[in-house]
């Protein structure tokens, strides 16, 4: 590679907001987003909530002589709705759907139908491999008493370990996508820290856009103006975070959101706003070191989020079992109950009464059946993502123990992705 080697990559993000027969002005954002895809020519356009495949393959012929190369990424019984196009060719791509994501009785929320996914793009530039990752966590309805927040803990923890394990041979990582998480939460700040991740709001020096990098905001007329507010000037929950191995720097040279209106029509693409980076790889990093120091163990901001996700997992896992143990116990009931009505209708006493009885009976049964099973896989699902952090911990109280040596190789090894 030469010294002076430079790459600049264009990068634009959107939650498209594309819900069949609910979302406003559907097929009009989606032929507006379509002209100004080819208008801007991105290198990368990653897209969330299409769920349409209809809208993705009306976009795919759009953007065909733009974006020769595109991917849409299915799962769960509604669709992931993740979607990339990519002016450069696509050498691989996979994803990773996530083991936890809401409740199927919360059907009115209907993430759970969604199939909430992390989508991968493996691209070859300039002879870099890039890791482009797109992906949508599960939606906070309610910021007070939020009873999903262990599943996004859980989440996050899966998209940072599934970053980690399939980034070792990247030369560039690049995550796009909403979050539902505002930049201090628990899940955010656990990605970040174990990816090792930058936030392209925080490093650019040139920002253009809606105040504090917010990506909802209460002039676009789409956004549910209740969502906000306690939130006057809008949420940031939409990111594009990146790093690289060592030995290259990439920069956020640009970053500019739009600001409750299509930049040229004036209507809204959607009800978030969408990001656009420009990002620019190099071969030698800058003068000064702009990596963090951490300081002991005890002390790392990646010991104490840790903990702090171990907890809330650990609360989490309680509370499916408690569920667990109350369903069976209805199961239970049931089953006692349906045996008397067999007595009784055998017995001729109350026969037409005990028939009667039987089918809700049966109903009550099944119905506590199935959320027994639901929340004991939603148990072992918490509990793995406990047991993968109690490990991590494990090794930094190891490493704490054993003096800075130990505290440097687990560092190595949690990074040991970014090493060329």
């Amino acid at each position: 590679m030469k010294p002076t080697f430079s790459l600049r990559l264009r990068i634009f993000n959107l939650n498209c907001w594309g819900i069949p027969f609910l979302s406003k002005c559907r097929a009009d954002r989606v032929k507006r987003l379509g002209d100004f895809l080819n208008m801007e020519s991105f290198d990368l356009a990653l897209l969330e909530e299409v769920w349409s495949e209809q809208d993705f393959q009306y976009l795919r012929q759009k953007l065909l002589p733009t974006y020769p190369a595109a991917h849409y990424f299915r799962s769960g019984i509604i669709g992931s709705g993740l979607c990339v196009f990519s002016k450069h060719p696509i050498q691989e791509f996979t994803q990773h759907v996530f083991t936890l994501n809401g409740y199927p009785y919360m059907i009115h929320h209907g993430d759970w139908f969604c199939g909430k996914a992390v989508g991968l793009l493996v691209l070859h530039l300039s002879g870099l491999v890039l890791n482009a990752y797109v992906t949508h966590l599960h939606a906070e309805y309610s910021r007070q008493k939020d009873i999903y927040l262990a599943h996004r803990v859980a989440q996050a923890w899966e998209l940072a370990q599934f970053i980690h394990h399939t980034s070792k041979k990247a030369d560039v990582v690049l995550l796009c996508g909403d979050l539902n998480l505002h930049p201090k939460d628990l899940g955010c700040r656990l990605l970040k820290e174990w990816t090792g991740l930058h936030d392209a709001y925080l490093e650019t020096r040139d920002f253009k856009g809606s105040e504090e990098g917010c990506t909802m905001v209460p002039e676009n007329c789409y956004v549910n103006q209740r969502e906000l507010e306690q939130f006057p000037l809008g949420i940031r929950i939409d990111y594009v975070l990146y790093k690289a191995v060592s030995g290259l720097y990439i920069s956020c040279k640009t970053l500019k959101t739009t600001t409750g209106s299509d930049p040229h029509s004036g209507t809204p693409l959607s009800d978030h706003e969408a990001l656009m980076a420009t990002l620019c790889v190099r071969h030698s990093p800058p003068q000064h070191d702009t990596s963090p120091t951490r300081g002991p163990a005890e002390r790392s901001p990646l010991i104490n989020v840790l903990r702090e996700a171990w907890t809330e997992l650990d609360q989490g896992m309680a509370q499916a079992r408690w569920w667990v143990t109350i369903s069976g116990y209805v199961i239970g009931l049931g089953l006692l109950l349906l045996v008397l009505l067999c007595a009784l209708a055998a017995g001729g006493g109350i026969k037409e009464i005990a028939i009667l009885l039987w089918t809700p009976s049966v109903g009550l049964v099944l119905g506590a059946g199935a959320f027994y099973l639901f929340h004991v896989q939603e148990a072992k699902g918490l509990c793995r993502a406990r047991a993968e952090l109690q490990h991590v911990l494990g090794r930094a109280r190891e490493a704490q123990d054993l003096g800075p040596e130990s505290q440097q190789a687990l560092l190595l090894g949690q990074q040991e992705g970014e090493q060329s």
